[in-house]
């Protein structure tokens, strides 16, 4: 593997955790397992985890194919995609959850603990919108190989977001409301120059006189 691949999917590991924002699963995490048991806690994660993992591998493995039975254009979905992530980016430096990620009969079904927690926490929370556009996206670069890795990195994102979610009643207690937000801000920011950098090579592809 050349350098410069190594730091396209080094790229698509960071923009994939700064997506799902695990920093901002933790506090809803604890909201609700609050009444299960350690077991029970242990349980819901990994439900979770598998969850947010089978659905991005499945926008990897089967991406391009819904991308051509649409008639859409790889470029033409970099916009989109983009202007997703740019809309998350934006709730996220506000340190909020967002419409995109959450509605508000969303978060009252949440908070009403009528959910097993996989949805909606796992969909369309964690696993939304922004991570299977990005996904999506990732994979198109290349064949079987390419895909392989991506599904790799993809299992490496779901591995951290895994142990802080094992972890979150710790990392609640330690991190705080503040801390917890901080670092969601700070992951916002860092996916608003990503996705405006992605809409820039969307409209390059669909308009080739502006590169």
């Amino acid at each position: 593997m050349t350098l410069a691949a190594f730091s396209e999917y080094l790229r698509f590991v960071v923009t994939l955790t700064a997506v799902l924002d695990p920093f901002l699963a933790v506090p809803i995490f604890v909201g609700l397992s609050a009444r299960r048991s350690a077991a029970g806690r242990a349980r819901l994660a990994r439900a979770v985890t598998l969850t947010v993992f089978l659905v991005l591998v499945g926008a990897a493995v089967f991406g391009e194919a819904a991308l051509e039975l649409l008639g859409t254009s790889l470029a033409a979905f970099r916009v989109g995609g983009g202007l997703v992530l740019l809309l998350m980016s934006l709730a996220m430096l506000n340190a909020q959850v967002g419409a995109l990620r959450q509605t508000e009969a969303e978060a009252a079904e949440l908070e009403a603990r009528d959910v097993a927690g996989v949805v909606p926490l796992a969909v369309p929370l964690l696993a939304g919108p922004g991570a299977i556009s990005t996904t999506i996206i990732a994979a198109q670069a290349g064949g079987a190989g390419h895909v392989t890795l991506i599904v790799a990195c993809v299992g490496l994102v779901c591995a951290l977001l895994w142990s802080m979610l094992a972890l979150a009643q710790v990392i609640g207690r330690r991190m705080g409301t503040t801390g917890l937000n901080i670092a969601t801000r700070i992951l916002g920011l860092l996916l608003a120059a990503i996705a405006i950098e992605t809409m820039a090579l969307g409209l390059k592809g669909l308009f080739p006189g502006l590169a």
